[in-house]
């Protein structure tokens, strides 16, 4: 299973998500990868192999920034090399997802999207997201509306996280099926999200579980949770011990 790992607030995103990545290698991988807002743009470094490519990549040249979103993957779509590993970005680079799951009918949308001119960079399934999501950003759409409008054309069971360097004040996490879990963690004045508890364990014991077809919009200080449909969702709100 992949792992997922995001953080928004006042400290620095990167070492947060290395932090809480090394926590989920149990889970196995083939490559690990991870994005930060930087101020200007969305900063992504992505490898195959362990994790430690990433961490030597990251201490060489930091990347600051207070919102990101890391993933290790094991390849299901694409060969397990760095053009393939995850976070995924789309063609304008202001939105990026990482994603754990099948896209069921990721080629039919792949057709489509080439057919209305979009280049496709990756061999995965998660790059058919990322292209939906900003097709309808350039709509005039907000990430929420877009990533909702992406969803409703994607089949499989899936877990999705994202966020926009148009919204940089907002992580979006999505769950369609049983893709494995997604775990939205409250902070003071800042929050988490991941796809299993020891991601984010030392850092809160407060926790929401995300059910399918439900999304949370995460900013530094609440979670805000919604079903695909716009309707309201009060979260149970847990204590883990």
């Amino acid at each position: 299973m992949c792992g997922i790992v995001g953080y928004i607030g006042e400290k620095e995103a990167a070492n947060f998500i290395l932090e809480g990545l090394k926590k989920l290698e149990y889970r196995g991988y083939d490559s690990a990868g991870i994005a930060v807002y930087d101020g200007k743009q969305i900063q992504v470094r992505r490898f195959a192999g362990k994790l430690v490519n990433l961490v030597n990549s990251l201490e060489e040249q930091k990347i600051c920034g207070k919102i990101g979103i890391g993933h290790t993957r094991w390849a299901t779509h694409g060969e397990p090399n760095d053009r393939n590993a995850h976070p995924v970005t789309g063609a304008t680079g202001r939105v990026v997802v990482v994603h754990n799951g099948i896209v069921e009918n990721y080629l039919s949308l792949r057709e489509e999207l080439e057919s209305e001119g979009v280049n496709f960079l990756t061999e995965t399934d998660t790059e058919s997201i990322v292209h939906l999501i900003e097709k309808y950003m350039s709509l005039g759409n907000n990430l929420v509306t877009s990533l909702k409008n992406a969803l409703r054309m994607v089949k499989g069971a899936n877990a999705i996280v994202a966020f926009s360097s148009d919204e940089p004040d907002t992580i979006v996490a999505a769950r369609l099926g049983n893709a494995g879990g997604v775990v939205i963690g409250y902070g003071q004045g800042e929050m988490y999200v991941a796809s299993d508890i020891p991601a984010i364990l030392g850092h809160t014991t407060k926790m929401s579980f995300l059910d399918s077809r439900q999304i949370a919009i995460i900013k530094k200080e609440q979670a805000i949770f919604e079903d695909l449909d716009g309707n309201k969702v009060t979260p149970d709100i847990q204590q883990i011990s």
